[in-house]
C-alpha cells in the first residue's frame, strides 16, 4: 500500500472518529490531529451541558482511540494562523477538516444587538469553561426569555434555572459556579416557532428538565387543545408519543413552591427584541396573528449553530459549510480540490446527534481511500519536519502526553475540593494555564 499522510484539523467526534476509521481503514497511513484548543474532544469537552455525564461519557471512548497511538494529537495550533493550507500541502497528502460549527447562527429580527441579548453558543461556551471566552457572564435579568425549541434550548434553560449548588457534581470551573451561584434568575421563559406535537427535543433532554430541583414547568393550556397530539398521524414515531406523554404529565401536574419557573410556550414567531436605553427590555411575538409583548431583560438565541469559514478553503456562506460532495471538498463549479476533504459538521451542517458523525466520517474516510493513488506526495513528509515549523513560528504546541497530565491536573483539583459534595474534576479555563500544565518537563 501506498504510505499515506493525513492531517485533520479539529479534535473533536467528528475529527477522531475520521482518524479511528481511517487506520483501520488503510493499513499505511500516519495520522495527525490538530486542535486550535489545547485540549482534545470539542464539542464533548466545551459543547455539552456539564450536568449531561451520560453524553460526556463518549470520552471514554474518544480516549481510548487516541491513546492506541495510531493518531498522534497536537494542540493549541490554529489552522490558517499557525499551519497554512499550503504548509499542510507540502507535508501531507491529504487534509480532513472537521472543525465544526460553533458560532450562532444569525436572527435577522430588529433589536438582536441590543446589550442583553446572547448567542447560545457563547453561553455555552462560557459554563463549559472555554478559553477563549470571557470568565464573567452576566446573570442580573430576573426574567429571561430562551429561543429555541431544540435540546441547546433546553440546556440553557436548565442551567439557567438549576441551583448553583447542584451543579458542583460536575466539571464547571470555579468562576461558572460563583456566576451561577449569584444569578437573580426567577423565571425563564423557552419560546419555540412549532406547536407542542413538533417539538425538536429528545426525550431524555425534555424528562429531564422536569426532574430539577425546586423548578415549576409552566405550560399553558392555550396551547394545547383538546386532540392536540395525534399519535397516529404520519411521521409520527415512538419519541414523539413519549414527548406527549411527559407534556401531558405537566400539564396535569399541581403546583408547589419553587424557587424559580421555567415556562414552555408554542406557536411563537420572534419578530423584535425590545429594548430601551441600549438594553433588552423585551420580546415580540406574533402568535397565530396576535402580536404578543413579554417582559425580560436578557434572552439567549438557541436557534442554531454554524460553521466558520477556513483561510484558503472553499466555503458556503448560504449553508456554514465548507464545499463538498459527499466529503470531497470541490470549488464553486463543484470541481474536486485535490488532497481537501471535510467531515462532521462543517461538512452536513449542524444537523443531528453525535453518533450521526461516524456514519459521517464512514463516507469521507471511504473517499479518501478511492482517492489514495491520486494524491500528490508531500515533498517534506516527515512529523519532525512539522513540529520544527511549528517551534520556528513559536507556536506552544501540546500533545496527548500533554494532555494526560492536563487531565490528571483536573481530575486532582476535583479531589482536593472541600464542600458539600465531591468533585471528580474541576476544569482549568485559561488557555495558558492548560498550556503551562500540558508542557511542564516534558519540553
Amino acid at each position: 500500500m501506498k504510505p499515506l499522510r493525513v492531517a485533520i484539523f479539529g479534535a473533536g467526534p467528528a475529527g477522531i472518529y475520521a482518524g479511528n476509521i481511517l487506520a483501520s481503514s488503510y493499513e499505511n497511513v500516519t495520522i495527525d490531529l490538530f486542535d486550535s484548543l489545547p485540549a482534545p474532544y470539542g464539542l464533548i469537552r466545551y459543547g455539552v451541558a456539564p450536568d449531561h455525564p451520560r453524553i460526556k461519557g463518549i470520552v471514554n471512548s474518544l480516549h481510548e482511540m487516541l491513546d492506541s497511538g495510531k493518531i498522534r494529537f497536537f494542540g493549541n495550533v490554529e489552522f490558517g494562523r499557525d499551519l497554512t493550507l499550503e504548509d499542510i500541502q507540502r507535508h501531507y497528502h491529504a487534509v480532513i477538516f472537521a472543525t465544526g460549527a460553533i458560532k450562532d447562527a444569525t436572527l435577522s429580527i430588529p433589536g438582536v444587538e441590543l446589550d442583553g441579548s446572547f448567542g447560545a453558543a457563547d453561553f455555552v461556551s462560557w459554563y463549559d469553561g472555554h478559553p477563549d471566552v470571557p470568565r464573567s457572564w452576566s446573570l442580573t435579568a430576573e426574567n429571561v426569555a430562551v429561543l429555541g425549541n431544540g435540546n441547546v434550548a433546553l440546556d440553557v434553560a436548565r442551567v439557567l434555572t438549576k441551583q448553583a449548588k447542584d451543579m458542583l457534581t460536575t466539571d464547571i470551573p470555579a468562576n461558572v459556579y460563583e456566576g451561577l451561584k449569584d444569578s437573580r434568575v426567577t423565571d425563564v421563559h423557552v419560546f419555540g416557532r412549532r406547536g407542542p406535537a413538533d417539538i425538536k427535543f429528545t426525550p431524555i433532554e425534555l424528562r429531564e428538565l422536569g426532574e430539577v430541583e425546586d423548578v415549576e414547568i409552566v405550560l399553558y393550556p392555550e396551547d394545547f387543545p383538546e386532540g392536540w397530539f395525534n399519535e397516529d398521524a404520519e411521521g409520527v414515531t415512538n419519541q414523539h408519543r413519549v414527548m406527549a406523554r411527559v407534556l401531558q404529565s405537566w400539564l396535569e401536574r399541581d403546583s408547589a413552591p419553587v424557587k424559580r419557573r421555567l415556562h414552555l410556550h408554542f406557536w411563537h414567531q420572534p419578530k423584535e427584541i425590545l429594548g430601551e436605553g441600549g438594553k433588552v427590555t423585551g420580546m415580540r411575538f406574533e402568535r397565530k396573528g396576535e402580536v404578543r409583548d413579554y417582559m425580560v431583560e436578557a434572552l439567549y438565541r438557541a436557534i442554531g449553530y454554524w460553521g466558520s469559514e477556513l483561510h484558503d478553503v472553499p466555503y458556503d456562506s448560504s449553508k456554514g459549510v465548507i464545499r463538498n460532495l459527499d466529503g470531497r471538498v470541490v470549488d464553486e463549479k463543484e470541481n474536486q480540490i485535490s488532497g481537501l476533504y471535510a467531515t462532521g459538521w462543517i461538512k452536513r451542517g449542524p444537523v443531528g446527534l453525535i453518533g450521526h458523525t461516524k456514519s459521517d466520517a464512514m463516507e469521507t474516510i471511504a473517499n479518501l481511500v478511492a482517492d489514495v493513488e491520486t494524491l500528490q506526495d508531500p515533498a517534506e513528509p516527515k512529523l519532525e519536519q512539522v513540529l520544527a515549523l511549528l517551534q520556528s513560528r513559536g507556536v506552544t504546541y501540546t500533545d496527548w502526553a500533554g494532555w494526560l497530565k492536563l487531565n490528571d491536573h483536573e481530575l486532582g483539583l476535583g479531589s482536593k475540593f472541600v464542600g458539600p459534595v465531591s468533585r471528580e474534576r474541576v476544569k482549568v479555563v485559561d488557555r495558558s494555564e492548560q498550556v503551562d500544565i500540558a508542557r511542564a518537563e516534558s519540553f
